[in-house]
């Protein structure tokens, strides 16, 4: 041996603690499905610690017990009629009634026990959170013995509704496992094949870079207004949400309306674009985009439409464009050194090549994040330390991972209705092209999502003016084109009190509007469907703040898509029709809906 040989380098105390600390913070991450044990642990520790001190509250929730077991006959409550588990005319007879009003005793009993003072707002968020999801659990409507209607049908077709259930029921069982450890060659075709049955309005991708294609639409009418639009998706979605079968998509609306709409289709992440970070998001993604489109068209403004995680996105972007268009329209006094310094970190950021913002519209986005609703319960430091821990191993944020937090939101709806409907009713699942859609699911980067978790929901930088694009710090309020800002109703992504916090931090001219439905249901809202409703109201610019629960007692109900009220309000401020032109041939790079759609990728 060469006594002279250097010595490899020995890890230090302080790197192999680091790395013992890791390996048992990733395994109890993969255990936990993601949720930190601590945590929870924490916010429960907290609840009953303050509830064993507060002897005056715990009378109170022992008389409210005693009151729930002996109820008036007399009485009815209200909330047992708009439960839709229950709204079924069998649940009045004994004794399914009874199981009824003891399970919404119980639960109107857990909701008031979580009222206790000195408790977090956050640990009673957590704790009121895994409480309804445990008591849901246990509903009786998701007994067989339990739920009348369950029982009415078995009888009724002589238990071969029973028999359907319990075989639907083991054949997810034996097959999910063999899906999962599938490769991404073996996943079993969507239901409605990608540019076949949705993503199918003719168009072609114009431009493509590692992070997007951009894809631009046919012109389906002979004229179209000057500027073109934009369309921002969430990279945690497939694009084609807003493009599903003909009858259910938007942009084949808008085409047929007379936009030229382009929309960027994000790249489906691996484990090699970990590095990926926000910054990337906004300028090699919304940016880029912005640009080739204004170079494309030849035209000075256009429109920008953001859904979700990518209105938060072209809200960065719509303020930093703002501040560096508001500073190039005043005069500069030659040889001042920051004036020069400012005109070197525009050059850099190319804001040169940027169209102006002729209008934004924000699909259910959230850029205040105080108040973000049932996904607040997985932000804090804690959970977000788990949450590093398992994307570690990969990565990336997988597909299925987002699936199962998004289920778990909105467990009744998604989960337990579909156990009730499949598993005891013994009824085939009723495919649309939003449910193929929602099984085509994507990756997000581990340094984006760690960075969007952090800066955005649990410091809420973008709000308090922290946030920072291209080394420029960026505010809400140097937006200056008009604003359109669209909320739903029953949204648990990004409630709409949450989406409506953007007239705090705005003095835009803004329209708002309330559409019936969830998240996506609510967006996805074509003429001509049933039941479908919104409210608008118009605020000019230089406008105070409107109390949330004030607008929504006085803003006029509109019966019907709020499609129109959309395209009416992008004319408004549009220019002249100009006469169609053709996609320019030699900027096509293949048809749409592109190469980038089509990655999917097994359970991870």
């Amino acid at each position: 041996m060469n006594a002279s040989a250097p010595l490899p380098p020995t890890p230090s105390s302080a790197d192999a603690a680091t790395a013992l600390d890791a390996a048992v913070q990733a395994q109890l991450s993969k255990f936990s499905m993601g949720l930190s044990p601590i945590s929870l642990a924490l916010a429960y520790s907290d609840w009953l610690m303050h509830l064993a001190v507060s002897p005056g509250r715990q009378l109170q929730l022992m008389q409210q017990w005693v009151n729930a077991a002996s109820p008036d006959p007399a009485a009815k409550s209200t909330a047992l009629d708009a439960d839709a588990r229950f709204a079924d005319p069998a649940w009045q007879q004994w004794p399914f009634n009874q199981l009824r009003q003891s399970f919404k005793a119980s639960e109107d009993w857990l909701r008031a026990a979580t009222q206790v003072q000195g408790l977090s707002a956050h640990h009673r968020h957590v704790v009121s959170f895994f409480n309804r999801q445990a008591l849901d659990a246990v509903s009786p409507s998701n007994g067989l013995l339990t739920n009348p209607q369950v029982l009415e049908k078995g009888l009724a077709t002589f238990g071969q509704s029973w028999f359907k259930g319990a075989q639907q029921f083991w054949h997810d069982v034996l097959t999910q496992p063999t899906s999962r450890q599938a490769g991404a060659a073996h996943l079993n075709p969507l239901p409605y094949q990608v540019g076949k049955d949705v993503a199918v309005t003719p168009g072609k991708v114009v431009f493509r870079n590692h992070l997007i294609e951009l894809i631009q639409y046919t012109p389906s009418t002979p004229t179209v207004w000057p500027e073109p639009l934009l369309i921002v998706p969430s990279n945690i979605m497939k694009f084609y949400i807003l493009d599903l079968s003909p009858k259910n998509s938007m942009v084949r609306y808008l085409v047929g309306q007379g936009h030229t709409v382009f929309m960027i289709s994000w790249r489906n992440p691996d484990a090699s674009d970990r590095h990926l970070g926000m910054q990337d998001y906004l300028e090699t993604g919304v940016m880029t985009a912005m640009g080739e489109v204004k170079a494309l068209t030849q035209a000075p403004r256009i429109h920008a439409l953001g859904y979700c995680l990518g209105g938060t996105f072209l809200a960065i972007v719509a303020a930093a464009l703002g501040r560096c268009q508001a500073k190039s329209a005043v005069p500069k006094r030659r040889g001042r050194q920051s004036d020069q310094q400012h005109r070197r970190q525009d050059d850099v950021a190319g804001w040169d090549s940027m169209p102006e913002l002729a209008s934004v519209t924000l699909l259910a986005a959230q850029t205040d994040f105080q108040e973000p609703g049932e996904l607040g319960v997985f932000i804090d430091d804690d959970q977000l330390n788990t949450l590093r821990a398992a994307m570690a191993r990969t990565g990336f944020m997988s597909g299925s991972q987002m699936a199962g937090s998004f289920q778990f939101l909105n467990a009744r709806d998604l989960i337990w209705s579909r156990h009730i409907r499949r598993y005891l009713m013994g009824e085939d699942d009723v495919g649309n092209d939003m449910m193929s859609w929602n099984a085509d699911v994507t990756r997000l980067p581990e340094r984006m999502h760690n960075e969007y978790l952090s800066s955005l929901f649990l410091n809420n930088a973008l709000a308090q003016g922290h946030y920072r694009l291209g080394g420029q710090g960026v505010a809400l309020v140097d937006m200056a084109a008009p604003l359109l800002v669209v909320g739903t109703l029953r949204d648990h992504v990004s409630p709409w009190r949450s989406v409506f916090k953007i007239h705090l931090h705005t003095q835009n001219e803004t329209t708002f509007i309330l559409a019936a439905g969830g998240h996506n249901a609510g967006i996805v809202s074509e003429p001509g469907h049933p039941r479908r409703s919104y409210q608008i109201d118009h605020l000019p610019q230089g406008h105070g703040w409107v109390d949330p629960d004030e607008w929504l007692a006085h803003a006029p109900l509109v019966q019907g898509s709020w499609w129109p009220a959309m395209h009416d309000w992008l004319k408004a401020r549009s220019g002249t029709p100009v006469p169609a032109s053709p996609i320019d041939a030699s900027r096509v790079v293949c048809d749409a809906p592109g190469q980038y759609i089509e990655v999917r990728y097994a359970d991870d």
